[in-house]
């Protein structure tokens, strides 16, 4: 099973928004994830196959060894169910 981590400065609301999204457009695409939130510290401990969160945070992540994606606008649904499409489908 897929771990897919969102992540945001503090690891509280927008993560939290995010992950609610990302679960509801997965349900809709029939994939199975495991699919939690945190903030940018943790989560640069933090194992997953795919790290998510807007582009400004989530490229501090990027370390050449994880999937990260990068979105410019954290609440658009269709931004987002088209970064999962390309990188889970």
């Amino acid at each position: 099973m897929k771990k897919i981590l969102v992540v945001c400065g503090n690891g509280l609301g927008s993560s939290f928004i995010v992950e609610m999204n990302v679960k509801t457009i997965l349900g809709q695409l029939g994939i199975d994830a495991d699919v939690s939130h945190t903030d940018l510290t943790t989560g640069k401990s933090e194992k997953a196959d795919l790290y998510l969160g807007s582009k400004d945070l989530i490229s501090q992540l990027d370390d050449g060894t994880r999937t990260v994606i990068g979105l410019t606008n954290i609440l658009d649904q269709n931004e987002l169910k088209s970064a999962l499409e390309a990188h889970l489908l």
